[in-house]
């Protein structure tokens, strides 16, 4: 029944997705990196939530919770103010550019050179942190649920490199052979199955543990153990024991906010789906429903791990990202645990699709054309985003079985080496469209002190400081930086932002309120969850 339900709604997304894209043209530009620009909000927020929620997430933030408690929700509850800057200030500009990446504002802004410096950075971000690490856990949960090892009678390190070959090889071909239209129309049925399936693992937990009665079972997880409710963190976020720390709640004050506006308004995997929309409208419909998602979101991927800890204790610390997995086996009857493993290989699939399609397109668009082909048409642009797609994804599916080693689990790994690229990227970003004396000159200084500042403060010096207070730190260096090279390499130009014409800019009527809505939500959501 397990491999059942999985086949069949495995089969059945494929054959959705591929049914959908019957008349669509795939070898042109905005057809196959953008979706032919006709992404509609339902699409796009269905794309978002599951490019952003995938293994690890299910399994890396319901391992720390287990472990540290409540005290990651802050990653979720706060990308909702991130999502509404999108909707408000940077997709209406980025739409009216006609942009199709991100680094092509930075071309209009300073110069080809930061364009191709910070496509080359994104490219390589996504090749030694997201990919391995999304395609490791999805190992490890197909591995953990179906116990793949003991079928093929082979070692369970050699049942989880033969499900990163699986999982990367199918997931290569999608983004290869698809686009970005095929990856968004299957994140959209993947993305409501897995709010479903999702739900239902801690909600027929706590049914079992209540004994019938839902809230009785979350009474008793509670008692069990109260502190682990606690979303407030008392860490050290400087001195002796800020470096192993999760998340002091200080930290969301400094360097958490300029990693939520960079993951959510400037990352090209995220934002490439609202430069996909149909119109203005529908880009802000998609990412503002994107926003209320992401406040519920914790019920999946926090909650679990402190059901995990009322289940099996402190039998799983040293190795914390095992909990989901012998939960989901646990609490699920067999048919529905193949549906829900279906729904997480989708997890997987999404993230690691939208990755090399977004890799494509910054590869093709910012450095093929830039510097091998400028005349080069339509198809061969399509056909290099191709191959660029499959040549990263052997890379990351080579590297993704040695990413299983980290003592804080992996969703707190990936956060660590993220911080190498997404701050100096989004100091140059936010310096672009908010200082208007910095110059390309000073953009470029600021990329590279960025880069080297967090490498040698945190890897090679290991000061005691937390991570996300040494972004912070980062980024307030970085602008003092960029500032005072411009001040001797003064701007060329002045940049005027012109409108393409590419798609209706008349915004969502709702908006603003939708916004207001959002904003008291997660303050009141957090200052409620700060009592508890």
């Amino acid at each position: 029944m397990t491999l059942l339900s999985f086949l069949l709604f495995t089969g059945f997304v494929a054959f959705f997705a591929t049914w959908r894209l019957r008349k669509d043209t795939l070898n042109t530009q905005d057809g196959y990196f953008l979706g032919g620009r006709s992404l509609t909000g339902v699409v796009i927020a269905g794309s978002l939530l599951l490019t952003n929620i995938s293994t690890e997430h299910l399994v890396g933030m319901n391992g720390s919770s287990y472990k540290n408690g409540a005290i990651i929700i802050a990653w979720e509850v706060t990308s909702a103010l991130a999502l509404v800057a999108a909707a408000l200030y940077f997709v209406p500009r980025y739409l009216k550019m006609g942009l199709t990446t991100i680094p092509e504002f930075l071309e209009k802004r300073f110069d080809g050179l930061t364009r191709t410096l910070v496509a080359l950075l994104l490219i390589l971000s996504f090749v030694a942190t997201l990919l391995p690490i999304v395609l490791y856990t999805g190992a490890l949960n197909l591995e953990a649920l179906f116990d793949l090892s003991s079928l093929m009678g082979v070692s369970r390190e050699q049942g989880v490199w033969i499900s990163i070959l699986a999982v990367g090889g199918l997931g290569a071909a999608y983004a290869v052979f698809g686009g970005l239209k095929m990856v968004a129309y299957t994140d959209t049925i993947n993305g409501f199955g897995l709010l479903v399936a999702g739900l239902l693992v801690p909600i027929l937990a706590l049914v079992s543990i209540g004994g019938g009665d839902p809230v009785a079972g979350l009474e008793a997880v509670f008692e069990h153990a109260p502190s682990k409710f606690n979303v407030i963190s008392d860490e050290p976020g400087f001195g002796p024991g800020s470096r192993s720390a999760i998340l002091p709640f200080e930290v969301l004050f400094t360097g958490l906010i300029i990693n939520q506006l960079y993951f959510w308004t400037m990352h090209q995997s995220i934002v490439q789906r609202a430069l996909g929309a149909v119109s203005l409208k529908e880009a802000q419909k998609g990412l503002l429903f994107t926003g209320l998602l992401k406040i519920l979101i914790p019920i999946v991927i926090v909650l679990p791990g402190l059901i995990g800890f009322y289940y099996f204790g402190e039998t799983f610390f040293d190795q914390p990202d095992r909990v989901y997995p012998e939960l989901v086996k646990k609490v699920l009857p067999p048919w529905l645990t193949g549906f829900f493993v279906a729904v997480m290989m989708g997890a997987v699939l999404t993230t690691f699709n939208s990755a090399l399609n977004s890799a494509a397109t910054l590869f093709s668009l910012g450095i093929y054309k830039r510097y091998f082909n400028r005349q080069a048409p339509e198809k061969r642009l399509v056909r290099m985003g191709r191959m660029t797609s499959a040549l990263l994804a052997v890379f990351a599916i080579g590297i993704a079985p040695y990413v299983g080693d980290a003592p804080e689990g992996l969703y707190q790994l990936l956060q660590q080496l993220n911080g190498i690229f997404f701050i100096p990227i989004a100091s140059v970003i936010l310096a672009g469209f908010l200082l208007p004396r910095v110059s390309a000159a000073g953009a470029k200084a600021g990329l590279g002190f960025g880069l080297l500042f967090y490498i040698l403060v945190y890897f090679v010096f290991e000061a005691d400081l937390h991570f996300v207070h040494i972004w912070g730190i980062e980024f307030v260096l970085n602008m003092g930086v960029m500032l005072l090279v411009s001040a001797y390499r003064k701007p060329r130009h002045t940049f005027v932002m012109a409108d393409a014409g590419k798609v209706s800019l008349a915004p969502w009527k709702y908006a603003r309120p939708f916004s207001i809505f959002l904003v008291t939500f997660t303050i009141i959501l957090y200052l409620l969850l700060g009592n508890v």
